[in-house]
């Protein structure tokens, strides 16, 4: 069995690779195939409808853009301040950089979204269930902001990272500084 969820993994990651390169008008089961190097068909069996291939790939975009357990536990026990949370804030930031591919694949899925109502109805669920963890785990943590201050992040993030991985505007300043500017300008100092 575990192999069979290493296949899907692969299978799902070669799908976001087609839907980066190619957009959502190019994500067909047959260009997963030939993406993922597998047999003919072999996508289907995994994912047997287009919608499942989505799902699947929504799936797997949360799997891969999750924080590890080391990136948790680097800053677990500190105490709560506005500098502990522009380190979360830097650490999202550097994980949907560096899977620069991903990153891109959610964004075709989202403007994907606006045509269809289906893709938008799953990224919605997923999305809002995303953003209540963000928001618990900010208050848990004891972290400056609350759920308002969270959704102006995520909204600055979202533009952020659309200008970073696409035509940037000042491609001169440091992604890390526009992070810190943000926290300064949205979160009060203490």
């Amino acid at each position: 069995m575990a192999r069979n969820t290493e296949r899907r993994a692969a299978i799902a990651d070669a799908g976001l690779s087609v839907l980066a390169r190619d957009g959502a008008r190019g994500l067909t089961h047959r260009a997963v195939d030939t993406a993922a190097g597998v047999p003919a068909g072999t996508t289907s069996n995994y994912f047997r409808s287009r919608d499942a291939l989505v799902s699947g790939l929504v799936t797997r975009i949360g799997e891969r853009l999750a924080p590890t357990p080391a990136d948790l536990e680097l800053r677990a026990g500190r105490p709560p301040s506005r500098e502990l949370f522009a380190e979360y804030l830097h650490d999202i930031v550097r994980r949907l950089t560096q899977q620069r591919e991903v990153t891109l694949a959610l964004f075709e899925l989202r403007l994907e979204g606006v045509r269809r109502p289906e893709i938008a109805e799953l990224l919605s669920a997923w999305q809002h269930a995303a953003f209540d963890g963000d928001v618990a785990f900010n208050t848990a943590a004891g972290l400056p902001g609350g759920r308002a201050e969270i959704a102006l992040f995520h909204y600055a993030i979202d533009g952020l990272l659309l200008d970073r991985l696409t035509t940037p505007l000042d491609p001169e300043t440091s992604t890390d500084d526009i992070v810190d500017a943000l926290v300064a300008g949205l979160l009060p100092a203490e």
